[in-house]
């Protein structure tokens, strides 16, 4: 995989009031999909996608049935961007201390301005606060050069996780920004049901087949570092044993996952071709410890090539 010229760091310790702020904007345009999308096995329909402007929303109907709309937060020019099938938009601004109760109220104003009624669930998911999005004056801070550093780095991972899915031949997501935890993940299947880890709503419909997962994520409290991860569902007894490629990479007990810290992707000398190593290691090491099918495995090789 070619090395881009800038790999940004991006440590959660350094911008950890923006990267809050900025993840509780993104579950806004996530409720907006919950709301209105058609719902899908694993809950694929809620997810967001990065694109090259930043996060987005996939079309969605609009309820007054003139069309579909989309929501942008630009991470370009810093702004939410809510766009009409039909030409009209509507913009609002991510300045430096907006409070997110704030913005989330103009852009769901702005929402009905141009598709009519819709009501979301403003409750906060999969995060370690509990405000209301659309009263939340807690995460007021936005620095708009660490969300580009944090875009910036979040592309290049996104086109690693992209490029390590593209021979898969077995059912497979795209490259999901997922709001609840804010990161980037492409889940691949082999076609068993599974047993889900819990009731919780969100487990027992996201996680009801077998499944590999390889993502990446800016860090949190918990984890305060960026880091590529990867997880089997269900995991057998030993999966952690594992030693993967890079050396760099581990078993991290405390999130149940292998990860590759983004500060050793970018330090070393093909950033890309580290991490794509990281994701096909992890990938194998499932499929063999999992006893998938061998031909979904050789597939992720490669063979037989997704096009001939």
């Amino acid at each position: 995989m070619p090395t881009c010229a800038a790999w940004p760091s991006v440590d959660y310790r350094d911008w950890s009031a923006t990267c809050d702020t900025l993840h509780a904007h993104t579950q806004v345009l996530g409720k907006l999909a919950v709301a209105l999308a058609p719902p899908e096995p694993q809950l694929q329909h809620a997810a967001l996608r990065l694109t090259a402007r930043g996060w987005e929303t996939l079309p969605l109907p609009a309820p007054d049935g003139s069309g579909a709309f989309a929501v942008v937060i630009d991470l370009r020019v810093h702004e939410t961007l809510v766009e009409h099938s039909d030409g009209r938009t509507r913009r609002v601004a991510l300045t430096l201390d907006r409070p997110v109760g704030e913005v989330t109220q103009e852009v769901l104003t702005a929402v009905r301005a141009l598709v009519g009624a819709v009501e979301i669930d403003a409750t906060p998911q999969e995060v370690w606060w509990n405000v209301l999005l659309d009263e939340d004056s807690e995460h007021a801070s936005y620095d708009p050069g660490a969300a580009s550093s944090y875009f910036a780095a979040a592309v290049r991972a996104a086109l690693v996780l992209a490029a390590f899915r593209a021979p898969y031949r077995g059912r497979c997501t795209p490259v999901n920004a997922w709001w609840g935890s804010f990161d980037l993940a492409v889940n691949l299947f082999s076609g068993a049901p599974a047993d889900p880890p819990s009731e919780d709503f969100i487990m027992r419909n996201a996680m009801d087949v077998q499944e590999v997962a390889i993502g990446w994520w800016p860090g949190d409290p918990k984890y305060p570092r960026a880091a590529f991860y990867a997880y089997a569902h269900p995991a057998p007894s030993g999966f952690a044993g594992a030693r993967l490629s890079p050396p760099a990479a581990r078993w991290e007990a405390a999130l149940g996952e292998y990860v590759l810290d983004w500060r050793d992707v970018i330090t070393s000398a093909d950033p890309g071709g580290l991490a794509l190593g990281f994701a096909r290691s992890a990938f194998e090491h499932a499929c063999v410890a999992c006893e998938w099918d061998p031909a979904l495995l050789a597939s992720a090789r490669g063979t037989p090539p997704p096009v001939r």
